[in-house]
């Protein structure tokens, strides 16, 4: 069995092959779905470490940009055993973006990759953008779900703010708002007025699979 602690760290040490050493022989042991989980949670949470390295000044946007690719390859690596898909983009429709006044990325590529990884097609709007930009791209995408992701505590007035704006414009009834980031809690969720909340990927892939199977 694999070990989680120093997978995180390899994760989080932006150490490529020995992460992708440890994902192989993981997989050599034919592991089930759980096991598959654990293994997903311990790369993010060296994810955790990377943003931490990077708000600290330790690491920089190429090393974020190489993080996104590595936690990718291991998303790759993994989605057979979390029991996705064919890859026809046909589940459902989500528009994803991280909020204004935000700029992280790694959470929503992540959250991005997985939803496409069931099957989902995913409008990702990028970072940065004002609650006018996700009534725009709601207009035009018509989506399920409104992905609002962000990682600093001012993004949370700005989740707030879109999905305001979001029921000002008549489209909230029609779909559904997760908003995602290790800030995010039940009260934020109530606060912000979402559907549901989650600071793990997979459990938000799990939400939203919900919501459109229904």
């Amino acid at each position: 069995m694999i070990d989680a602690a120093l997978l995180k760290q390899a994760v989080g040490d932006l150490d490529e092959t020995r992460a992708i050493e440890f994902l192989d022989a993981f997989l050599s042991e034919a592991p089930d779905a759980a096991a598959a989980r654990e293994v997903l949670a311990a790369c993010q949470q060296g994810m955790d470490i990377v943003g931490e390295r990077f708000v600290s000044g330790r690491y920089f946007v190429g090393d974020l940009v190489f993080a996104g690719s590595l936690l990718s390859e291991a998303v790759e690596k993994l989605k057979p055993l979390l029991g996705y898909g064919s890859g026809d983009f046909s589940l459902g429709v989500v528009v994803l973006g991280t909020v204004a006044g935000d700029i992280h990325f790694i959470g929503k590529n992540l959250f991005k990759t997985m939803l496409e990884a069931a099957n989902f097609r995913v409008i990702d709007i990028g970072i940065d953008q004002p609650p006018q930009a996700f009534v725009d791209a709601a207009e035009k995408y018509a989506p399920d779900i409104i992905g609002l992701s962000g990682l600093l505590t001012t993004a949370v007035d700005s989740m707030r703010e879109t999905a305001e704006a979001l029921k000002a414009a008549g489209l909230r009834r029609r779909l559904k708002v997760i908003i995602g980031g290790s800030i995010v809690n039940r009260s934020i969720c109530e606060y912000v007025g979402a559907d549901a909340f989650s600071a793990n990927a997979y459990e938000a892939v799990q939400q939203c699979l919900q919501w459109v199977q229904k």
